[in-house]
């Protein structure tokens, strides 16, 4: 099933051919980078000598605009013993890796279309030097240091998709600074380019904003968490918080961008916004100062969709423009009842000012019906992503925000299901595919007894190594955006959209430490991040590529993730220390949910009724009325996923 030295890259590139031998990288090795790729080189250098405990020396040509391997500083004649060089014949993002048992030149020639493929190789040149490259420092630091041993190879490699996502959610249980970084180290690591950051939700605002400061002071903590499903009621008593100053955020994005990935933030509007209207209870539809949300589900607080609510978000959409220097902005726009809405006289005369009606249902003839306070959902974030247009950046909204008037250089996420995706493509908005079918990595890995809190569907690494980002039922006619490169990513108008890329999802309402997250995501992101950046192929479970990836996994990818540090899910059930015992999940039947709603899927607040579209019921009323897991997924009411997009 492998060649005899095959490294068991993760990604798996489009083309690896093993040579044979190896060439050991010794102390003093020499680093020419052309000027354009030298943050890919200089953060290799710097991970590589943390780990072996050696120095790797940067070399500069005469003419300093290109890397030449015979040209540099020091003794006439020697020439580089690595080289990043620009590519022109590559694809975007691109790149080609040439590890040389006898060199005559350098040792290791690593070609690059540009910084983002120069980014890829090092990580691929990372994962050849074997686990000990992924320490912080040489565990063998008795002996004598020793460089790497990079096996022969000619790799040729480049990414599949633009967009190769991971949301981490920090609302609704904060990480420490340190740990997103880690976080963002781990997705490098897998040739992942995009990191959402869920900054605000109901449980939580986690950024800085100097006009509001209430925000962060009020909006920043809660006085609790529920412990598992909200529908058993159970708290924990306990004090949770915590906000990134806005220099904070600023070392994340370079920190990212050292490391190839885009931060986008996020700014969920008009649901999930309690925490802001608890700092700013003007804001509310309600207009009263509840505190910061303590359970999870769908919250109806929503925002008063008034010109008050748009300027204070314009405000704070301001500032995080000037903290992130990402062409993408999150809006959120998921989960907005418009119960509340309905309820007050205001917001309906608003919404009939606005002149927001729906059909008249009599005739069918599209003649001017009841005023549709509903239509104020997508009327509200429409004028936001007119807000981040004019800065000169593009907004992203879930797909619940597609309306009508909805501007077309909105990126759109496509989480409750597929056909949302495809619906979004066909009006002509870019899409990316988020299905939380697959994709919310949240949900439960396998059906182990001792599972932690088990919630939503059953995703096992085999069952997101075979997600495809668009059904071929569904993508007939569209431009799947395949071999394309961050740099691709249309803006401008068309008829039709264009499918991005994907993008895996962590929420956190039952991962409230970086070990919780670690055990979520991993291994099952390494097998998502396949399926965004290598070939199309036939990676159904039971499938030959997919019982291949598995023994590539666990033979030559986990040891990399141990020597890390990385506490992922071990692939035959959780460790004794790992498990939840006692806390209750909430299990989703993914066939009987496929049964009725098929690609569309079932997630979401629905109109037509759903768990968590009721009040909230009391403690007591939560736990006598909790189905037992075998019947979980079935009952007609269970629509929702325990978290939320």
């Amino acid at each position: 099933m492998h060649q005899p030295g095959d490294p068991g890259l993760v990604p798996l590139p489009a083309s690896t051919q093993v040579l044979g031998g190896s060439a050991l990288l010794r102390d003093g090795a020499r680093v020419l980078a052309d000027p354009a790729l030298r943050p890919a080189a200089r953060w290799w250098r710097r991970v590589t000598e943390e780990a072996f405990g050696i120095d790797l020396v940067p070399v500069t040509g005469p003419s300093d605009d290109g890397a030449d391997e015979h040209a540099g500083d020091g003794p006439a004649g020697r020439p580089a013993d690595v080289v990043l060089a620009l590519a022109a014949d590559l694809p975007a993002g691109g790149y080609r890796i040439e590890v040389d048992e006898a060199p005559s030149g350098a040792a290791v020639r690593v070609e690059a279309a540009d910084l983002a493929g120069a980014h890829a190789a090092t990580q691929t040149l990372r994962q050849l030097a074997g686990p000990k490259a992924f320490r912080r420092a040489p565990a063998d630091y008795r002996g004598t240091a020793g460089g790497p041993a990079l096996p022969a190879v000619r790799i040729e490699d480049h990414p599949r998709f633009a967009w190769r996502g991971v949301l981490l959610d920090v609302a609704r249980h904060f990480l420490p600074k340190a740990d997103v970084l880690r976080f963002v180290d781990l997705a490098a690591a897998h040739r992942l380019n995009v990191l959402q950051l869920h900054l605000t939700d109901d449980q939580g605002w986690r950024v800085q904003v100097h006009r509001y400061p209430e925000l962060t002071r009020t909006g920043a903590w809660r006085r609790e968490s529920t412990v598992g499903t909200w529908r058993t009621g159970s708290r924990d008593g306990r004090p949770h918080g915590g906000f990134y100053t806005q220099d904070d955020l600023r070392e994340i994005v370079a920190y990212a961008r050292d490391r190839g990935i885009t931060v986008v933030p996020e700014i969920d509007v008009p649901g999930h916004v309690e925490a802001a209207v608890a700092a700013y209870p003007e804001l509310g539809t309600r207009k009263d100062r509840s505190g910061v949300r303590t359970t999870w589900g769908i919250s109806q607080d929503v925002l008063d969709p008034s010109e008050g609510s748009l300027a204070f978000f314009r405000h704070v959409l301001d500032e995080v423009l000037e903290v992130f220097d990402s062409p993408w902005i999150g809006l959120g726009g998921d989960e907005v009842p418009p119960t509340l809405w309905r309820e007050s006289p205001a917001v309906v005369e608003r919404a009939r000012s606005l002149g927001l009606f729906g059909p008249d249902p009599s005739t069918g003839s599209g003649r001017r019906g009841a005023v549709d306070v509903a239509q104020l959902h997508g009327w509200f974030v429409a004028r936001l992503a007119e807000h981040v247009s004019a800065a000169g950046r593009r907004a992203v909204v879930w797909d619940e925000a597609v309306s009508p008037m909805l501007p077309r250089d909105v990126i759109v996420t496509s989480w409750r299901g597929y056909a949302q995706g495809a619906a979004a493509l066909a009006a002509g908005y870019d899409v990316v595919m988020a299905p939380e079918q697959v994709l919310y990595l949240d949900h439960r890995a396998g059906e182990h007894p001792a599972e932690p809190i088990p919630v939503g569907f059953l995703r096992t690494v085999e069952d997101v190594y075979s997600f495809d980002p668009l059904p071929p039922s569904l993508s007939a006619g569209f431009s799947l955006g395949e071999q394309a490169s961050e740099g691709q990513i249309p803006s401008t108008q068309r008829e039709q959209g264009r499918l991005l890329g994907a993008q895996a999802q962590v929420w956190t309402e039952h991962l409230d430490s970086a070990r919780r997250v670690d055990y979520a995501a991993f291994p099952r992101l390494a097998a998502f991040a396949e399926v965004a950046w290598s070939p199309r192929g036939e990676r159904e479970p039971g499938s030959a590529a997919s019982k291949e990836f598995l023994e590539r996994l666990e033979r030559r990818h986990l040891p990399r993730l141990d020597a890390y540090g990385v506490e992922y899910r071990p692939l035959a059930g959780p460790h004794p220390w790992q498990t939840r015992p006692g806390v209750q999940g909430y299990p989703r039947d993914l066939a009987a949910e496929t049964a009725v709603g098929g690609w569309v899927g079932l997630g979401g607040w629905r109109e037509d009724g759903g768990v968590e579209n009721l009040p909230e019921p009391a403690p007591e009323e939560a736990v006598a009325g909790e189905r037992t897991p075998a019947s979980a997924g079935t009952a007609e009411g269970d629509r929702t996923p325990e978290g939320d997009a």
